[in-house]
């Protein structure tokens, strides 16, 4: 455990009416929670016995999505005009939120959901910004666009002290939980950033959330939540636990991919692998008979906590056979209209684990583009070396250059991402 004080009694009511949401399997809360192992208060260690720690011995920084060597190379690559990088930096540098005159509008109390205050907007609106000024700071060394992601951090940090609404309330912490701390973990010894605030406001207000929805999925059957929920609660955790230097609350999401009972976890959010599809290896993914911008969202989101997780020595990307990159394989290729096979999936959902079923794939917001495939294709095709075909098309074909936040609508769909791919991991 690091020095840093954890609160893990929850500000916000429970409720009990979650949507039909998740996987396969009639395995109801209780029984997940179980085969999931013991949950730990605070930051804990594992959620499955045995499991070994992933946390490196000493944390780098920054080490969240972007390490030293990810920004110098975007900071010379564009000094000395590189097409690609170009690209990237120019699409960064058109998008409104990235300049340096954003003024913050940092609220004590932030709603999301049903029958709520949905002000939410605010606050992913001021993370876009302050990752982006952010990263025009590092690239450019312009300390107007330094000073700006700095006053975001601070504002919020000063201010914040309460996530709230309905079940929606842990997508809130989770997305923006993940996103605030790397943005965090880019201005660490930035003149004047309060980090230690920013780390108490991170453990204080976004974790408790994570921590009680990865352990108790707000009441629900295990399989309740779309694979989406769990990973970008992981992201959150494993983002703070970063920014944080602990090892425990690094751990707690990174054995939670491995062996977690939700669908978060690599075999349930991949429950089905195809072999030697046209001489590809592809794995379903668990959201793929619910729509396409979702599964979409998935890589993304799994995306982030591998990329994470590699910048601190671990390699998810590879684990258990590379089954996110059969994954994302099988998303990307149905994405460029082409067809994949799919097995009938089924699930329990809701308090009672009732029986849900999808015997087709969805087509729904087929092909629709998110910054999600750059951090892929430059993982497996540029620091592997392996074909990434359908991964590649995607990137090269639909997806280049990569925007971010205010680049794909104004709803919380075009903020799930940080983006900026092409800009931050062409190789």
């Amino acid at each position: 455990m690091s020095a840093r004080s954890r609160t893990t009694q929850h500000r916000s009511t429970e409720d009990h009416t979650p949507s039909s949401m998740s996987r396969r399997g009639l395995m109801r809360a209780a029984g997940g929670l179980a085969a999931a192992g013991a949950a730990l208060g605070g930051a804990t260690a594992a959620l499955t016995s045995g499991s070994a720690s992933g946390a490196p011995a000493t944390f780098t920084h920054p080490g969240g999505l972007h390490n030293a060597g990810d920004i110098n190379r975007a900071k010379v690559r564009v000094a000395t005009g590189n097409e690609q990088s170009l690209a990237g930096w120019n699409r960064l540098i058109a998008n409104s939120h990235s300049a340096s005159t954003w003024a913050p509008r940092p609220l004590a109390e932030v709603y999301r959901g049903s029958g709520w205050d949905n002000n939410y907007p605010v606050l992913y609106n001021d993370i876009a910004a302050a990752y982006q000024n952010a990263l025009r700071y590092h690239i450019s060394g312009d300390t107007a666009h330094g000073d700006c992601a700095r006053d975001i951090c601070n504002a919020w940090s000063s201010t914040l002290t309460l996530l709230n609404g309905s079940a929606d309330r842990f997508l809130l912490a989770g997305l923006q939980g993940w996103q605030f701390a790397n943005v965090g973990e880019l201005m660490r010894g930035y003149p004047g950033f309060e980090l230690g605030r920013f780390q108490d406001m991170m453990v204080n207000v976004f974790y408790p959330l994570n921590d009680h929805f990865l352990r108790v999925h707000n009441g629900a059957c295990i399989t309740n939540y779309w694979a989406n929920w769990d990973l970008c609660t992981m992201a959150s955790i494993m983002a703070i636990g970063i920014l944080c230097d602990d090892g425990p609350m690094y751990d707690q999401a990174s054995n939670y991919f491995k062996n977690g009972a939700g669908n978060g976890a690599i075999r349930n959010a991949v429950p089905f692998l195809h072999p030697n599809v046209e001489g590809y290896d592809l794995g379903q993914w668990q959201e793929s008979g619910r729509d396409q911008g979702h599964t979409v969202m998935g890589m993304g989101q799994m995306g982030a906590i591998c990329e994470m997780a590699w910048n601190q020595g671990e390699d998810l990307y590879g684990y258990d056979g590379a089954r996110f990159f059969k994954a994302a394989q099988y998303v990307a290729r149905y994405n460029l209209g082409m067809d994949v096979p799919f097995t009938k999936y089924t699930w329990g959902t809701g308090v009672n684990c009732d029986y849900r079923e999808h015997t087709v794939i969805s087509d729904y917001a087929r092909g629709q583009v998110r910054p999600v495939w750059a951090m892929l294709h430059f993982h497996y095709n540029r620091r592997k070396f392996w074909d990434d075909r359908y991964i590649r098309d995607m990137y090269w074909n639909v997806c280049h250059p990569e925007g971010g936040g205010g680049d794909y609508g104004s709803t919380s769909g075009g903020y799930d991402q940080l983006g900026f791919g092409t800009l931050m991991y062409a190789k």
